[in-house]
């Protein structure tokens, strides 16, 4: 069996497309679960009136993406997790292609999708995703026309959470103080963090070239929310995660790279989204003391190999 869980916030516009996507999957051994996150906006009546099938976990108030997912989590059991964004819909074989990998490949953790944007549904917005030594974390062929260069069945880095499969087992096995999620990212890169965590425990990912998902792009967040939480999660992330041999490598690379977007900010102050990213790297200094303590966690014996 599987729980797709999806996490929401007043994102009654998005879920009908979302949902309706599901009840179309050919593989019917699942159970969803949205966890609404304090939404204000009918999230909850629609979902009683129109989808009795989905199973409701109502926050009663808005906690942050990664403590709505890690909630989700917890109350759910099933033996394999899909991690669904709430502004996507699905295509009818995706859940099948993307758990059967799983099952077919034992020796991989999670499963990657591939995201196109739901509308330029020729362009990729991820084909699984990767990370650079300098802390900036990217998308596999983000913006490229789909002209099947990627369709083939390979390891990448790691997925992005709005579309994934994972082993229960796995995620229990990544736990910190029973979390699977970092709620202090509190979202954005939270999936980041926890590819990272996987790769250091040795956990692969499979990119799964036929589980195809249209994305509303930011529908769902995006904007000055986006731009403040990547630009305070970045160093975050990187600061927590990165072995010590790694850190003397490539600090250098993250310093240059926090320079130049706090350069490229300056340079557009007016903007709001530039604004936001220079509020979050000046948060990023604040909450470095957390995140310093929380490498304590780095157990001996780790490695973390960036590739593939």
């Amino acid at each position: 069996m599987i729980d797709v869980i999806i996490p929401n916030y007043n994102g009654v516009a998005l879920l009908p497309t979302c949902l309706d996507a599901l009840r179309a999957q050919t593989r019917r051994d699942f159970q969803v679960t949205v966890v609404d996150d304090g939404s204000s906006d009918g999230s909850r009546s629609l979902l009683a009136a129109a989808y009795p099938e989905v199973h409701v976990l109502a926050l009663p108030r808005n906690r942050g993406l990664a403590a709505a997912v890690n909630a989700g989590l917890a109350a759910t059991r099933h033996p394999f997790v899909v991690l669904l964004n709430n502004d996507t819909e699905a295509h009818p074989a995706w859940l099948e292609q993307l758990v059967g990998a799983l099952e077919r490949h034992p020796t991989y953790a999670f499963a990657a999708s591939k995201l196109l944007l739901f509308d330029r549904r020729d362009r990729i917005h991820s084909a699984g995703d990767f990370y650079r030594p300098n802390g900036e974390p990217g998308s596999r062929g983000v913006w490229e026309p789909d002209r099947g260069q990627y369709d083939a069945l390979s390891e990448v880095f790691g997925p992005c959470a709005g579309a994934a499969a994972y082993r229960r087992a796995a995620l229990e096995a990544l736990a910190e103080d029973g979390k699977i999620f970092d709620e202090d990212l509190v979202m954005y890169c939270e999936d980041v963090d926890l590819n990272l965590r996987a790769r250091r425990r040795g956990m692969r990912t499979l990119f799964v070239p036929t589980a195809v998902v249209y994305h509303k792009l930011s529908a769902s967040g995006g904007g000055t929310l986006a731009s403040y939480y990547c630009g305070r999660n970045f160093a975050l992330v990187w600061t927590k995660n990165m072995p010590a041999p790694l850190v003397r490598r490539h600090w250098p690379a993250l310093i240059a790279s926090q320079l130049g977007f706090a350069l490229h900010s300056l340079v557009h102050m007016r903007e709001p989204a530039a604004r936001a990213r220079l509020r979050g790297q000046l948060a990023a200094l604040a909450a470095l003391p957390a995140f310093l303590r929380k490498r304590r966690r780095l157990q001996p014996g780790e490695t973390l190999v960036l590739a593939p």
